[in-house]
């Protein structure tokens, strides 16, 4: 299911919606109000800044030669005020090459708005956003690291857009491992009090411990299955064990969320234990509208469309034959709160992709049951492995996942080298240097990630990530401190070098027509829940300012009329990358 990009309009200096709204004006007046909705189809042009291919697409329903339809389009166009050239070219291409004037002049306003002309969505909604969801009692690994960065970025975007958005973090705390944990806690030599000092010690170790006493000891796995009941129906003995593993966990998860700069905090959390009181309502709810039968057993819903392995319709357990409940019931229940009680109209799933299946059966019993109302949506936004060099999923020597605790050590080391093998212009107090050397980590580790299309696989390289060149957070985030570094040097704040703008180079004008882009940008990666969007265009600007500044001298520009236009463009660019990586959750030094 996708949002619905209608909803997330946004209108600004974008020339691709300029002339989107300029050439549908001309398509109704020329052909008929029928085409007044026609994507005229713009794109970046090799002979032009933008090309539409509207022409080739209205040529078959209208009976003409493309280049025919084309002229007519072009003739009737009025856009002296925005472009300064209009060629058609081919079968029928018209090339639209923009007016200097009129790119000074956006970005002029772009400067001069507090949002850089990203107005707040005129339709807001409220969507629920979650992400990260470890299970606890496990370690967070590299695995949690794309859900928590890419969920918590799209958060940001969306909630800059003008959205209420509802952060959750909903940590696995109340399934199956649960009951051979509290059991493994009590069978600990010492008792449960030597066993809880083993689980703070090591929550990893003692998980594995207690998951190997299952597998090999029946009695064991009956009583641990027997407790999981228990703790399902509120016994308060188990719930008091229960509250133990939980603190513990939750410490160490806050702990990382600090370190990574991601929002999520313990107000966020909305656990599996948190829609307990709804399990049995849910699974009434189905069986009340003949949803739900039981089978073998147990009881199940048969979505619509799912084959089972015998070739039958699916059946999905939402209660098991001895009482208990999967954590498919749990985020059916999630589902109705969500919407019942929340009032969400998009749910975003940030969740690896190996849950595909589990999301798909999910929103169908969902849509089955009726409780999607219309214009609801429910996403599963996709999240790719993180892989080692081999292209296999990321492990370390023993074969295990990568802990991010270490993962993150590792990247502040390599951060640490680097950091000695660049020059500084001034000496650096410790202090500095360690915020500086975190900033570059952190950001590194994230930005990598960011830049990949969530759904798409990527390879951890730590010595690639944290580097002040190439496809980097480093490189953009060096791109802002040289920004500011001008800035500072001519005694002005990005508030106060606003110009006027005019363009002289390829490189300034390179630089501005990008500029245009950023709320289209945003509106993007908004609607797709698609960060990445975002992060190669301000990888993108960090390089046009590159160029710019190398070729461009601002404190030494030949004259003040250009030199007050360069540092206006330096200080709008330095806004938009400051707010687009914060956006990302990234952060940005004032020194490297």
């Amino acid at each position: 299911m996708n949002p619905e990009r209608p909803r997330f309009t946004v209108t600004g200096p974008s020339p691709v919606l300029v002339l989107t709204e300029r050439l549908q004006a001309v398509l109704s007046e020329a052909f008929g109000r029928e085409y007044a909705s026609t994507d005229p189809a713009i794109r970046p042009s090799n002979y032009a800044d933008l090309q539409a291919d509207v022409a080739m697409a209205l040529a078959k329903p209208l009976g003409y030669n493309p280049r025919v339809v084309a002229r007519e389009i072009v003739g009737r166009l009025d856009v002296a005020d925005v472009v300064s050239d209009i060629a058609i070219s081919g079968r029928g291409f018209i090339n639209l090459t923009l007016s200097d004037e009129w790119i000074a002049a956006q970005v002029q306003r772009i400067s001069a708005d507090l949002r850089l002309l990203v107005p707040i969505a005129e339709q807001p909604l409220r969507i629920v956003t979650e992400y990260s969801s470890p299970n606890i009692a496990k370690v967070m690994h590299v695995g949690h690291l794309r859900s928590t960065v890419v969920g918590d970025a799209i958060a940001r975007v969306l909630d800059f857009l003008g959205h209420d958005v509802i952060l959750v973090n909903h940590i696995g705390d109340w399934g199956t491992p649960f009951g051979k944990l509290i059991e493994y806690l009590l069978d600990h030599e010492g008792g449960p009090d030597a066993g809880a000092d083993a689980f703070v010690s090591d929550p990893g170790a003692f998980y594995k411990a207690a998951d190997a006493k299952d597998k090999s000891d029946e009695e064991f796995a009956g009583r641990a299955r027997r407790r999981l009941v228990a703790l399902q129906t509120g016994d308060e003995e188990t719930l008091r064990y229960w509250r133990l593993l939980v603190d513990v966990s939750m410490r160490s998860y806050n702990s990382l969320y600090e370190r990574l700069g991601v929002q999520l905090t313990d107000d966020h959390v909305k656990a599996e234990s948190f829609y307990n009181g709804e399990l049995a309502l849910t699974v009434d709810a189905l069986v009340g509208h003949n949803l739900a039968f039981v089978s073998d057993g147990a009881l199940c819903a048969f979505p619509p469309g799912f084959k089972g392995q015998d070739g039958g319709p699916k059946a999905v357990i939402v209660r098991k034959s001895d009482g208990g409940y999967l954590y498919t019931t749990t985020d059916l229940a999630a589902i109705r709160y969500r919407i019942g009680v929340e009032h969400a109209d998009r749910v975003v799933y940030v969740v690896g992709a190996e849950q595909t299946e589990h999301f798909e059966l999910l929103f169908a019993i969902a849509e089955m049951a009726g409780w999607l109302p219309e214009g609801v949506v429910l996403e599963h936004a996709k999240i790719g492995l993180v892989t080692g060099p081999d292209g296999r999923k990321l492990k370390s020597r023993s074969g295990e996942a990568v802990k991010l605790s270490e993962l993150l050590d590792q990247a502040y080391e390599r951060a640490n080298a680097v950091f000695d093998e660049i020059r500084h212009d001034a000496p650096i107090d410790s202090a500095t240097r360690a915020a500086i050397v975190s900033d570059v980590a952190i950001g590194a580790v994230k930005f990598a990630d960011l830049l990949v299309a969530r759904d798409k696989q990527y390879t951890f390289d730590l010595g690639r990530m944290v580097s002040f060149t190439g496809k980097s957070a480093g490189s953009v985030q060096y791109a802002v401190v040289r920004m500011k570094s001008v800035l500072r040097k001519a005694g002005r704040t990005p508030e106060t070098a606003t110009g006027p703008i005019v363009i002289g180079t390829t490189e300034e004008r390179a630089l501005a027509l990008h500029l245009l882009d950023f709320g289209t940008t945003l509106e993007q990666a908004g609607a797709a829940a698609e960060p990445h969007l975002l992060a190669g265009y301000l990888y993108e600007l960090a390089k046009h300012y590159t160029a710019f500044h190398e070729n461009c001298p601002v404190l030494k520009a030949p004259d003040e009329e250009t030199r007050a236009s360069r540092l206006a463009l330096c200080a709008v660019t330095l806004r938009t990358l400051v707010t687009g990586l914060s956006l990302l959750g990234v952060p940005t030094p004032d020194r490297m």
